[in-house]
């Protein structure tokens, strides 16, 4: 395997782990809990979702050959919720990181150097990956603490849950090494 293909595998890994991650946090939630806003100044879950999905199909779709800000995009209305159920959430969820996905899935390695455009600023296809790399996850981070403030004593702990570190290292510890690698089926399970 090459550095580039390497690298389109790890960024994989990366994007289905955080997208697993805001999965397993709003399972937990009340389907009413999505739509939870503390005061005017911060995001629902529902809105952090539309938000996110939004600026997925934006610039993923088309991205080789159009600008990532889409002429469509109406970016101040992803703040405004419209949507009403679990299942419209999760509707765009699934949209925005599908159209993610398939965009890195129609991928071959001696593209990543190519420029592509986001608000009429060039980037390399790997700049505007890790760019996407630290926006998600910034907000997945917004969904994970705000639905464990939501769910409080309730919560299933997503990762190493609080005062097990000892444990889960020596549990880890005692195994061989591996390298964490998803197979096919994994990856489509996941997304």
């Amino acid at each position: 395997m090459n550095a580039t293909t390497s690298y389109l595998e790890s960024v994989k890994k990366q994007f289905l782990y955080y997208k697993m991650l805001g999965e397993k946090a709003m399972e937990q939630l009340e389907p009413e809990q999505l739509f939870v806003a503390v005061n005017n100044d911060t995001n629902s879950i529902a809105v952090i979702v539309k938000h996110l999905s939004g600026n997925m199909l934006s610039r993923w779709t088309n991205f080789l050959t159009t600008d990532g800000e889409k002429e469509t995009r109406n970016r101040d209305a992803e703040f405004e919720n419209d949507l009403q159920t679990k299942e419209e959430v999760l509707t765009a969820w699934n949209a925005g990181w599908n159209c993610f996905f398939g965009a890195l899935e129609s991928l071959q390695p001696e593209l990543l150097l190519e420029i592509i455009y986001i608000r009429n600023e060039g980037h390399t296809v790997i700049e505007a990956i890790n760019r996407q790399l630290a926006h998600y996850p910034y907000h997945i981070g917004q969904i994970v603490f705000y639905s464990k403030q939501l769910k409080n004593s309730d919560w299933d702990s997503l990762s190493i849950p609080k005062n097990k570190s000892n444990s889960y290292n020596a549990t880890k510890f005692a195994q061989e090494k591996t390298i964490k690698n998803f197979t096919e089926e994994e990856f489509r399970r996941l997304k």
